[in-house]
């Protein structure tokens, strides 16, 4: 089993130490789990995951549904039509998915920050 396979299996059971689980770690896993998963299964099995994981931290509120949702969105689409050999391709073709606050490119503030866009898919968009 490789690197990315055995990160991919103990982040899927909910055995990432949150601490130590950092950004690109997040894409790299989306991006694996997405080489294995149609994307509707992908999000369902990778947010299923991180509600685990931040409830084991003592902080379930942790979880964003919208960032989570449009982030592997984000991933799938820079993957789409192109065949990475691995994430460290993947990664170097496309450095602005490291960047954590690169969906304020769509969303405002407010939008994301809000209640609802944590407990539910929101699309980017004026406030209600």
């Amino acid at each position: 089993m490789g690197a990315e396979t055995e990160l991919l299996e103990r982040f899927l059971r909910a055995e990432v130490d949150n601490r130590h689980f950092h950004h690109a770690d997040h894409v790299r896993v989306g991006f694996e789990l997405l080489r294995r998963e149609r994307f509707p299964g992908a999000v369902a099995a990778y947010s299923a995951a991180l509600r685990k994981i931040a409830a084991r931290a003592g902080n379930p509120g942790a979880y964003h549904e919208t960032i989570t949702v449009a982030f592997l969105a984000l991933i799938a689409e820079h993957a789409a039509g192109a065949d990475y050999a691995d994430f460290d391709a993947f990664a170097a073709a496309n450095p602005e998915l490291m960047d954590k606050s690169i969906l304020r490119r769509w969303y405002g503030a407010e939008r994301l920050d809000s209640e609802l866009a944590r407990s539910t898919f929101v699309l980017p968009g004026a406030p209600q």
